[in-house]
């Protein structure tokens, strides 16, 4: 198990600079109760929390750190919000490649302690992330220190790591060998915006290489407090905008363009549209999705799913469409976003003569 597998379609270095630690093939199951509610019959949950670090971002991690190898550079320079630092740090630990990270303001400490747990250095910069005069100033410092031939800056959007991406292109690949019947619509949520380019992309190799007569509908979702690139998409803009972000949703707050452009255009091109979800949708879907469907998802990662149910209420979807959802992010990586899904629960410590009419009154 391992993103090489799709070598040759993702413009991989030679076998010896390639790493893994068993990223990719993930499962794809059907949704047994949240689906058949919202009147989608065929509604499918991709679990990128299988990953090695619990993110679709070891994708990218793999296929980025092995073109380092490849070029000789042995020190990595990224910003995150999280997943991505956790990726690149454990990939690093692999290939003996010191790793920096230039952390958002708002990224969770779960995600931060596992990245100082792979031996990374973290730069946490205040407004970085949320402001985007600030964000853009610190991208141009991140440039300028990674411009020597040992290091690379890696951040996961194609405007600043394509080699990396390519390795995301998988996930498409991927579902096509899951459901070779064909699949309908593929929801994606955005940040940057690389993912939802990524997948749009890699179905786009399939249909040039003859491999499937049409591309999914690839549609972006982003919170309400993000909207970069999924509003603009809907009502028919060519190009992103920046914006302050106001999302708590930690991962997707990326107040400048990035990829945006470009998904526009891809996304576009395969008739996919944009959606805009408010962050209280977020946070109930995430509750559903444990509750409901036994899946411990991150905020970041049930977005996409909040755009589906939102897609489907409007009635945008019909019963019988073939619906790929990406669960991107494990909870386990934010556990402060648990809060909200479990208040006002709790589990309180209680004396043995309390319990057996504590389990009758619950019968």
């Amino acid at each position: 198990m391992s993103v090489w597998k799709w070598a040759d379609w993702i413009g991989a270095p030679e076998s010896s600079f390639q790493c893994t630690l068993g990223e990719a093939e993930t499962p794809l199951i059907l949704s047994r109760r949240i689906g058949p509610q919202a009147g989608l019959d065929r509604l499918y949950f991709k679990l990128e929390t299988t990953n090695p670090t619990g993110s679709f971002k070891d994708r990218f991690a793999a296929s980025a750190i092995a073109h380092m190898r490849a070029a000789g550079q042995t020190r990595c320079i990224a910003t995150s919000s999280g997943n991505t630092g956790s990726s690149l740090a454990a990939y690093c630990a692999v290939a003996g490649i010191s790793c920096e990270i230039v952390i958002v303001e708002p990224a969770p400490v779960g995600k931060l302690k596992q990245m100082l747990a792979y031996g990374a250095r973290l730069h946490r910069v205040r407004g970085f992330g949320l402001d985007s005069a600030i964000t853009r100033s610190t991208f141009e410092c991140l440039e300028e220190i990674s411009d020597r031939p040992d290091a690379a800056m890696q951040v996961s959007s194609f405007l600043w790591s394509a080699p990396g991406m390519h390795g995301v292109q998988s996930i498409s690949l991927e579902l096509h060998q899951q459901l070779p019947d064909g699949i309908d619509y593929v929801f994606c949520q955005a940040g940057g915006g690389g993912l939802t380019r990524a997948v749009a992309l890699g179905f786009q190799q399939l249909v040039e290489r003859g491999m499937l007569d049409r591309s999914p509908r690839v549609d972006c979702v982003q919170p309400e407090g993000n909207n970069t690139m999924a509003g603009p998409l809907r009502d028919g803009a060519a190009r992103g905008q920046e914006v302050e972000s106001t999302t708590c949703i930690s991962g997707l707050q990326v107040a400048t363009v990035n990829d945006g452009h470009d998904v526009i255009a891809v996304c576009r091109s395969c008739g996919g549209s944009g959606h805009l979800v408010s962050d209280d949708q977020v946070w109930d879907v995430q509750r559903r999705l444990a509750r409901e469907e036994g899946l411990f998802a991150e905020p970041a990662g049930a977005t996409g799913l909040a755009g589906v149910l939102q897609a489907a209420a409007l009635g945008r979807l019909q019963r019988d469409d073939t619906v790929v959802c990406l669960i991107t992010g494990s909870a386990f990586k934010d556990p402060v976003s648990l809060n909200d899904v479990l208040a006002p629960q709790d589990c309180p410590l209680m004396e043995l003569q309390d319990l057996e009419p504590r389990l009758v009154a619950a019968d």
